[in-house]
């Protein structure tokens, strides 16, 4: 039996019938250079990006960028940057290769190259998504942590940064010495406020070199906010052997996403844009309404679903969501305790948003992990969860089923189960939260204000508010005494 031949431009017509591919001229010059040329981008900015060229337009190819591992170049250089994107839903599923990322770097290995490559006049647009954790930033405060080991880093050797912020910095302070326009820097990570975020933590770091870089960075250079929304799932080797028989080609590292995608673009892009609005995209002078939107009742369900649900036993959200009681406490969250937390457009149908939403978490094609969700939850909990507990405070609201999820969060930092088992606890703060919990041990009046009392996650004044601390106390302690799959089905919310 011959083996199949690898993914790449010399083998791309050998790919099966009816599998979509490149036909524009690929070779074309770099306009954006994204940092974290992870799955989530490959399922969605590139995708867009990949319609703008296949329509006509010329030199927006993507310069790829990985910050840390050399994981996604040792996959995607032997096949010219080409990859399968499969769309899988209940119905079936749909493949197409794209072909708009043309290069490949790894920063650690040549951060000289990536800056010159950042440098270059053509490139108008750089992209991120590199995590919440990869903006070296408080996620209580938004600030720039300057004592982070990499900022630290940064500051002492410029023109060979490890953080994002830092290549951003030194890229911007070299075309600004050599009378370049700054480029565009397109956040697309999960962060309130993702732009002007972005541009107060790399405007403070160029501050700390000069303060008239720092200057130049706050007004000169666009940051326009920006809602991503896709659900992309890890790829299995079960994904990779699906898409070799399907293709008739490998492809060592494939994306399986919904045929869903949303993204949500201030329009400021001084350097010149891809026509995104053509490819679907919506282009808008304001994105906070719909960041809000996303933030609080996507991503909020998302992570209750991924504590709960793992803590309940369940791998993935399509069979979490499934489970008795999970459903129903998803819907009383979104509707009762987030929906009035937001204002959102007028033309915005709230009630269809969420019922897509109940219908995607129970994608049963889609095999996404909660415990992939719940990594770096010390990121997450701050914009997905405690912005809205802070805004149902404010209004003297109930928080039932937000405690709820809140606290299931502390019981699986524990980093036990409800099984005694080990639970694997990725997290920028997990050696930190583990000493927390091990001092506090299982008892909720000890471990609720030791975690309320990390202020890189929670804020003073909201850690002090007795209602929260009542309220996720009695939650964890029903967490203890109950499972989490009886504490979802018996869940009564306050009245």
């Amino acid at each position: 039996m011959s083996v199949p031949a690898r993914l790449s431009t010399a083998f791309l017509g050998q790919r099966a019938p009816g599998v979509a591919a490149p036909a524009y001229d690929r070779a074309q010059r770099t306009g954006i250079v994204h940092l974290g040329i992870g799955a989530f981008h490959r399922a969605h900015q590139a995708v867009f990006v990949d319609e703008r060229l296949a329509a006509g337009e010329r030199d927006w190819a993507i310069l790829g960028a990985s910050l840390r591992s050399a994981e996604t170049r040792d996959a995607l250089a032997p096949q010219d940057g080409l990859y399968t994107l499969v769309e899988r839903d209940g119905e079936g599923e749909r493949v197409r290769i794209i072909g708009a990322v043309t290069g490949l770097m790894v920063a650690p290995e040549a951060p000289a190259l990536l800056i010159e490559a950042m440098s270059d006049p053509l490139v108008r647009i750089v992209s991120l998504t590199v995590t919440e954790k990869g903006y070296c930033h408080d996620p209580a405060t938004g600030d720039l942590r300057e004592d982070h080991p990499d900022i630290l880093h940064d500051l002492a050797r410029p023109g060979l940064p490890r953080s994002a912020p830092g290549f951003l910095v030194e890229a911007l302070a070299r075309r600004r010495a050599a009378g370049i326009a700054p480029f565009t820097v397109l956040c697309c990570d999960n962060l309130p406020a993702n732009g002007r975020l972005v541009r107060r933590v790399v405007s403070r770091l160029a501050g700390l070199r000069d303060v008239g870089l720092g200057d130049f960075v706050a007004s000169d250079v666009a940051f326009p906010c920006t809602m991503v929304d896709r659900i992309v799932p890890a790829t299995t080797p079960a994904d990779r052997a699906a898409v070799a028989a399907r293709l008739g080609l490998d492809d060592a590292w494939p994306v399986v996403t919904e045929p869903f995608r949303q993204w949500v673009i201030e329009d400021d892009f001084p350097m010149g844009r891809p026509a995104f609005e053509e490819a679907g995209a919506e282009l808008v002078a304001d994105a906070a309404p719909y960041e809000a939107m996303k933030l609080r009742l996507l991503n909020g369900a998302h992570s209750s679903l991924a504590y709960l649900g793992s803590l309940a036993g369940h791998e993935t959200v399509a069979q979490a969501i499934a489970a008795p009681g999970f459903a129903a406490f998803i819907r009383g969250l979104m509707d009762e305790e987030v929906t009035p937390t937001l204002d959102v457009p007028a033309r915005t149908d709230l009630g269809a948003y969420k019922s897509a939403l109940l219908r995607r978490f129970a994608n049963p094609a889609l095999h996404h992990r909660t415990w992939q969700i719940a990594m770096d939850g010390s990121q997450k909990i701050p914009q997905r969860l405690l912005a809205t507990i802070r805004a149902r405070l404010a209004a003297g609201a109930p928080i039932s089923r937000l405690a709820l999820a809140l606290a299931a969060w502390m019981r699986f930092v524990t980093g036990t189960d409800e099984q005694g088992r080990a639970i694997d606890v990725r997290d920028p703060l997990a050696g930190r939260l583990r000493a927390l919990c091990d001092a506090a041990g299982p008892v909720p009046e000890a471990l609720v204000p030791a975690l309320l009392g990390v202020r890189d996650i929670v804020d003073a004044d909201l850690a002090a508010d007795p209602r929260l601390v009542r309220a996720v106390r009695e939650a964890l302690t029903t967490l203890y005494q109950s499972g989490a799959a009886r504490a979802v089905v018996q869940f009564q919310p306050e009245t």
